[in-house]
């Protein structure tokens, strides 16, 4: 490991496959570039970009990506068959820096019940595939999977055989959340004493936060010797999610007292950009009380902690909002402003929208400007979600017209464009968003059970844009959809009909039950 290596820790950011894997969270080929580019920006060093083997559209997502973003190193997971190694080469051809994330389990746990396999079996399957992988590609990294419940001089033996294979960095993942800080810190420097070569490579760190512990633990990995964090944006991910990048990214710069100076190659003032364009692509929004990218993060409700903000922020607050991007002045723009202070504006808040895409956020903030006195950035991040990160769409929404009232059921009429032909229905609810989702339901004769509808207001006044996500689940496959509208049932109606969208991709895109990784 080089001497700059050494100096700094690497983020390793699985947004798009780990974090993807959240339920709800899958997204498509547009998606993922436009979020691809943004962690770009924001300067992570590796992007994970999918399980290629998991489906066409995986593949074809990580192809899409290693083609349009060109710095940093783009990583393609894969179990050690041959298959799994075949179809990440194929996706990785045009990256023009490539990894191959080879990983197998290494618990007796896995190996008894779920790869019924014996440790030599598993010892020699990693001495082939990281080879393989190697022959292809300059950069193999190999992982453990379930690392923190395998026998420790086991581990050695397996990193051992990784290491002479070729294997440059050694990933020691936390699979289920399982470890506590010191326990995870003696495990890294066991590695690192024991492993042949450990010098030599960069051992790394994937955590789970099934105990609310993956920050710590792989703080506390950082601090044992581990060089590269594995992590996502928002800390989404299965289960309760993995270690979340911005609180690492964070923890190290303000108290660089603690972990001896190390820092990360992160342009910080991007994080709250990057956290609230994944939130609008997921339809998931972060909670407020979330470190560091949560609404309230910087809010001070009590007297004394106001009174002591306005005399010195330091009083309490240990960083500024604007050191990780958040705007000062929330309000931005209005009727009267044109293309370029939009198109300056949406630059500022990270997104990066050109060409029709553009044209259709342009409408529909010209729309809402007639609406509305004022825009706000939130407003401009919901329209951004709604009209630039959708779907290729089978359906989509025309004309509603929504009767309700305490006289009469509610009925709907609702207008959609199916496969390029206009229909039209009409329902009967218990209400009118009930009657809505029926006459939708009717129309795209969609299976679906509808999970959870939320709907808030974007900014505050009576004039607010309303912003929905909704969930539907069929057959285990389950998607969030969003919409945003000066009328909430016009955002519901969108927001069901994009959910309906991204389940018609998602089921074309991969079986429910799809291969997992580490």
């Amino acid at each position: 490991m080089s001497e700059k290596t050494a100096e700094r820790v690497l983020i390793f950011d699985t947004t798009l496959r780990d974090g993807e894997q959240s339920p709800g969270c899958s997204m498509n080929r547009q998606e993922k570039l436009a979020l691809a580019r943004q962690l770009a920006a924001l300067g992570v060093d590796i992007i994970e970009a999918g399980f290629p083997i998991a489906s066409e559209g995986d593949l074809e997502s990580v192809k899409a990506i290693s083609l349009a973003v060109r710095e940093p190193v783009i990583c393609a997971l894969s179990r050690t068959s041959r298959g799994d190694i075949e179809h990440a080469l194929e996706a990785l051809d045009p990256a023009a820096r490539p990894r191959v994330h080879v990983f197998i389990a290494t618990s007796d746990l896995h190996l008894e019940h779920k790869l019924r396999m014996t440790r030599e079996q598993v010892i020699e399957e990693v001495d082939r595939a990281v080879r393989s992988a190697r022959a292809h590609v300059d950069d193999v990294e190999f992982s453990a999977e379930d690392a923190t419940r395998s026998d420790w001089d086991y581990l050695v033996e397996v990193f051992d055989v990784a290491v002479a294979a070729g294997a440059s960095t050694l990933n020691v993942p936390d699979t289920v959340g399982y470890t506590t800080p010191s326990e995870y810190f003696d495990l890294i420097q066991f590695l690192k004493r024991h492993v042949q070569g450990a010098d030599d490579v960069i051992f790394s760190l994937h955590c789970h936060d099934d105990l609310g512990l993956a920050v710590a633990n792989s703080l506390a990995a950082i601090r044992a010797g581990a060089r590269q964090v594995e992590c996502t944006v928002n800390g989404i991910g299965e289960r309760a999610g993995n270690t979340a990048m911005e609180e690492v990214v964070m923890a190290l710069k303000t108290r660089p007292d603690t972990f001896g100076g190390l820092d990360t190659g992160i342009v910080t003032t991007e994080i709250w950009p990057t956290s609230r364009l994944l939130s609008s692509i997921t339809g998931v929004p972060v909670q407020p009380n979330k470190a560091i990218v949560g609404e309230n993060a910087f809010a001070h409700e009590a007297g004394i902690h106001q009174d002591g903000v306005l005399k010195n922020t330091l009083t309490y607050e240990i960083m500024t909002p604007q050191s990780i991007g958040r705007a000062s002045n929330e309000l931005v723009l209005g009727k009267h402003s044109g293309r370029h202070a939009l198109s300056e504006r949406l630059g500022e808040l990270g997104f990066d929208v050109s060409g029709d895409a553009f044209e259709r956020v342009f409408r529909r903030f010209k729309a809402l400007a007639d609406a509305k006195k004022t825009i706000f950035n939130e407003d401009l991040e919901a329209l951004v979600g709604d009209s630039v990160t959708t779907p290729e769409e089978r359906f989509s929404i025309g004309d509603i017209s929504i009767t309700s009232g305490t006289v009469g059921k509610p009925s709907a009429t609702v207008e959609m464009q199916i496969d390029g032909v206009s229909r039209k229905q009409t329902a009967l609810g218990v209400g009118p968003v009930d009657a809505l989702f029926r006459a939708v339901a009717e129309l795209t004769d969609t299976k679906s059970e509808l999970i959870r509808y939320q709907v808030h207001a974007v900014t505050a006044g009576l004039d607010a844009l309303g912003e929905v996500s909704v969930t539907v689940d069929e057959d285990g496959r389950r998607v969030i959809g969003h919409g945003a509208h000066e009328d909430v049932l016009v955002a519901s109606g969108k927001a069901y009909v994009h959910a309906i969208n991204r389940l018609e991709w998602h089921k074309g895109r991969r079986g429910a039950n799809e291969p997992r990784g580490i």
